[in-house]
C-alpha cells in the first residue's frame, strides 16, 4: 500500500508539479522516497490523501516554504494538526482564471445564458461575464473585456488565433451545487482557498482575491447537497428563453468511475449544453484521441466530443477539432 502511495506522489509530481510548482515538486518526490512520511499519509482516507490536498494542510498549519529535507521533520513533528485538517477540508480549488478556456465556446453559444456550475466552490467560475482576458496568439495578444469595461479580474491564456472569443456572453441567470458551498464574505473560507494555490502562484492569488470582492458584492445562488438530487431540480427553475450549459472544472475525479457514468447518463438527459474541463483520463471514452496527452493538461468537451487540451489552471487553450457554430 505504501508503494501505491509512493507512485501516486510520484506521478503527480511529474505529471502536475513538475515545471509549474518547484517547491511541491520537491516535496512530492521527497514523500515519494520517504518511508516514514508514507506511513502516515498511508494512515489517511484515499481522497485524503492527495498532496494537493496534504500539502496545503501543512502550509495551514504553518509549514515552512523550504527544502523537502526542511519539510519533512517538521511535518512528523506537526502531523497531528495536519492530519486534522485534512480530515475537515478539502481540495476546492476555484480558479477564476478557468474561464478563459470556457469563454471560447460560451461566447459562441446563442445567448442569453443560464448557467448552471456542478462542483461550484465559492461560485468564481459563475461570473465569465465579470471578468477580462488576454489571450496571447503567435501574431499577437488580444484583449476582451465586459461591456463595461476592463474588470478588475484579468486572466491570461495562450491560445490558436482561431479559438479567440471576440466577446464576453451575456449571462441571464447563473446557480452552483456543491456539497460544501464557500462563501467568499467569510475570510476563513477565502484563506482557505488562498490556500489552496500553489506557493509560487502569486498571480493567481491576486486574481482570486480580485474575483471573490466581484462574487461578494454580487453573491451567486449556491445549492448544498449531491448533484444527482440537486441538479435536475435546479434544472427546472432555468428561466424561459435562456440557452441553459450545464459545465464543470476538475470535479468528476472526485467521483468513483460508476458515478461518473451515472453524471454523463443524467447530463445527457438534459436539454441544454454540457462543457466539461477535465483531467484526460477522467473521461477516457469521450477523451480516446491521439491528440490527447495524458501529461497533466485538461480536455474541453462539448457535449462529450473534445474541442481543446487545456492548462488546469486556464493559462492555455490548444484547440483540437473544429466546432460547429452556434453549437
Amino acid at each position: 500500500m505504501v508503494s501505491k502511495t509512493a507512485d501516486f506522489y510520484r506521478r503527480w509530481a511529474q505529471l502536475e508539479a513538475e515545471g509549474v510548482s518547484p517547491l511541491y515538486y520537491d516535496w512530492a518526490l521527497g514523500v515519494a522516497a520517504d518511508t516514514a512520511v508514507l506511513e502516515v499519509v498511508e494512515a489517511l482516507p484515499p481522497r485524503k490523501r492527495q498532496p494537493n490536498l496534504v500539502f496545503a494542510a501543512a502550509r495551514a498549519a504553518g509549514a515552512p516554504s523550504a527544502p523537502y529535507s526542511v519539510l519533512w521533520p517538521w511535518l512528523l513533528e506537526h502531523w497531528g494538526e495536519v492530519r486534522e485538517i485534512t480530515l475537515t477540508r478539502m481540495t476546492q480549488t476555484n480558479e477564476a482564471g478557468r474561464c478563459a478556456v470556457l469563454l471560447p465556446v460560451l461566447s459562441r453559444l446563442p445567448g442569453p445564458l443560464a448557467l448552471i456550475e456542478v462542483g461550484a466552490s465559492a461560485g468564481l467560475c459563475l461570473y465569465p461575464d465579470r471578468y477580462s482576458y488576454s489571450y496571447a496568439t503567435p501574431s499577437g495578444t488580444t484583449v476582451v473585456d465586459p461591456p463595461g469595461g476592463p474588470s478588475p479580474v484579468r486572466t491570461r491564456c495562450a491560445i490558436d488565433a482561431d479559438s479567440v472569443p471576440e466577446t464576453v456572453p451575456e449571462v441571464a441567470w447563473r446557480a452552483g451545487i456543491d456539497l460544501n458551498p464557500v462563501d467568499v464574505r467569510n475570510e476563513t473560507e477565502l484563506n482557505w482557498l488562498e490556500t489552496l494555490i500553489w506557493p509560487e502562484h502569486e498571480e493567481r492569488r491576486q486574481r482570486l482575491r480580485a474575483a471573490a470582492a466581484v462574487v461578494a458584492a454580487d453573491p451567486p445562488r449556491l445549492l448544498k447537497g449531491d448533484l444527482f438530487d440537486v441538479l435536475p431540480a435546479l434544472v427546472e427553475e432555468v428561466p424561459a428563453g435562456t440557452q441553459l450549459v450545464i459545465f464543470h472544472s476538475a470535479v468528476l475525479a472526485y467521483l468513483e468511475r460508476a458515478q461518473r457514468e451515472r453524471f454523463v447518463e443524467l447530463v445527457r438527459g438534459i436539454d441544454g449544453v454540457w462543457l466539461s474541463n477535465e483531467g484526460a483520463q477522467v473521461l477516457p471514452r469521450a477523451h480516446d484521441l491521439p491528440e490527447v496527452e495524458k501529461d497533466g493538461h485538461f480536455v474541453l468537451t462539448v457535449d462529450g466530443t473534445p474541442v481543446a487540451r487545456t492548462g488546469p489552471h486556464g493559462q492555455a487553450y490548444d484547440a483540437l477539432a473544429s466546432y460547429p457554430e452556434p453549437l
